[in-house]
């Protein structure tokens, strides 16, 4: 029994003493780890610039909207850039959530805004395809901003 007591000791004060240390280095940190957020990066197709704003101010922007109202997340953007050649984007969408535990179950979270404004899955399927004829995707980056204290 001693053994035991002993062991679940020393166990408990590593536990303590890598809590302590962890919260001390965190401390040292000039900054604070602040939102996240992810970048679509976008290109339209040719002639359907247009097209695919329509759809961003629609029924992207509806879906944004209730995640926002239902505090899935803080904020979302569109931005427009020039693109250099063919394979960069024309357009970056940018979605903003609270912090990194915000992605952990995103899907389960939103099942219900999407079917509601989109519909049954085999419907978001067939508007994903119909996507895909006015843009593609060139990439996606997650960045988490860094408040300086």
């Amino acid at each position: 029994m001693r053994i035991k007591t002993r062991a679940l000791g020393a166990l408990a004060g590593l536990f303590s003493f890598v809590a302590l240390a962890g919260a001390t280095q965190a401390a040292d940190r000039p900054y604070t780890e602040g939102p996240v957020s992810t970048v679509s990066s976008i290109r339209t197709a040719p002639g359907m610039f247009q097209t695919y704003m329509k759809y961003l101010s629609t029924t992207y922007k509806s879906l944004m909207e209730e995640q926002k109202k239902a505090g899935i997340i803080l904020d979302y953007a569109v931005y427009q850039t020039t693109p250099r050649d063919a394979d960069d984007p024309d357009l970056y969408l940018v979605v903003t959530y609270k912090d990194m535990a915000a992605l952990d179950g995103l899907a389960d979270r939103t099942e219900a805004i999407q079917a509601k404004l989109i519909g049954t899955q085999d419907q978001r399927d067939a508007a994903a395809i119909d996507r895909e004829k006015m843009r593609r995707p060139v990439g996606q980056q997650m960045m988490r901003q860094l408040i300086l204290k």
